[in-house]
């Protein structure tokens, strides 16, 4: 996929999503854009006025071109998305209950419960039950090391979002080789179980940051420990550089390994009107903020910043139409959020 916008100095890897979703107020939001690496971009770009984030993915040939081409609009670099020669079934569907969405195997007893008729674009919509993944256990999605553009090798930062544990696994010691010197990642779900605490430490060997949810990190290490500062201490002695927790609507936990400091950083007070996305754009946002102060605890109130705008709308691009400066006025005002601990 050729783009129009310069090469990138951070890529973002993950899955774009054909998103349907219903809201707190029980409005349908159906067929829109979305996918974590939509909304990590986003989260990079409330605060990168002037650079583009490329986004590495794979779609199928049923993607709707006019996305690519709002996303290129977007300042998105789109060099990175492989179009492959097939269909792939890349709908997601949300319910909202208070802060959190939830993603549904069944959508039918929503929409019934509502008195609506399944839309046509919901149709066969496919279990999405997470179970985890085999080691060598591919998708089609599956990042492969083919799929790097020349126009990214430039790159000297990525977020990898959640994905399989294959791609997870191999893609750092691969954008390391390329020059890249600032990875961070979140893990997916699907691997954070106890049957996989034996692979962590290759996979976050070399890590800038690991950025698990709390729900993610305490299923990990079920029957090990319930001690999240335990936790993140073990992860960076295995060789990565500092552990970011989130928590949700509590905010997060950071574990700096540099300085052998824990903070507590509350999250900034926003509406929530749509919390799809909320941890992809504080992973951007977290980038962002890094990749321009190499501060971890100030990248941390970038991400949260990120993710306060996105979550106060529908959409990955909404944050991105927010009055000028509010992004920095609510930096301002959460400088006091961090406690040490």
């Amino acid at each position: 996929m050729s783009g129009k916008n310069p090469s990138p100095r951070d890529v973002f890897v993950g899955e774009f999503r054909r998103e349907f979703s219903i809201s707190a107020d029980e409005h349908w939001i159906l067929d829109t854009p979305g996918g974590n690496a939509l909304y990590a971009a986003a989260g990079y770009l409330v605060w990168e006025k002037d650079t583009s984030p490329g986004i590495l993915t794979r779609v199928g040939e049923d993607f709707p071109q006019s996305w690519l081409e709002e996303f290129s609009n977007q300042r998105i670099n789109i060099d990175g998305v492989v179009v492959l020669p097939q269909a792939l079934d890349l709908r997601a569907c949300y319910v909202h209950q208070g802060h959190q969405s939830h993603q549904v195997e069944d959508p039918i007893p929503h929409f019934s419960s509502l008195g609506m008729a399944l839309p046509p674009g919901l149709i066969g919509y496919p279990s999405q039950t997470q179970t985890p993944t085999g080691r060598r256990s591919a998708k089609a999605t599956s990042i492969r090391e083919r799929d790097i553009p020349q126009s990214y090798l430039t790159a000297t930062g990525a977020h990898l979002c959640p994905q399989d544990y294959i791609s997870h696994n191999l893609l750092p010691a691969v954008l390391r080789q390329q020059g890249f010197s600032t990875i961070t990642l979140d893990p997916c779900s699907s691997y954070m179980d106890p049957a996989f605490i034996g692979d962590v430490p290759a996979l976050v060997m070399g890590l800038t940051a690991f950025i698990p949810s709390e729900d993610d990190l305490r299923n990990l290490y079920k029957g090990k420990s319930t001690n999240l500062w335990e936790m993140a201490s073990e992860l960076c002695r295995y060789g990565c550089e500092m552990v970011i927790i989130k928590r949700g609507e509590n905010g997060q936990y950071l574990y700096d390994s540099g300085t052998d400091k824990r903070w507590d950083i509350t999250a900034y007070p926003a509406r929530v009107r749509n919390p799809i996305g909320a941890g992809d754009a504080f992973c951007g946002g977290f980038l962002a903020g890094y990749r321009r102060t190499f501060d971890p605890l100030q990248a941390v109130l970038y991400g949260n910043v990120a993710s306060s705008l996105v979550i106060e709308g529908n959409g990955p691009f909404y944050a991105l139409q927010a009055i000028p400066g509010l992004a920095e006025a609510r930096l301002a005002y959460i400088q006091g959020a961090a406690r040490e601990v």
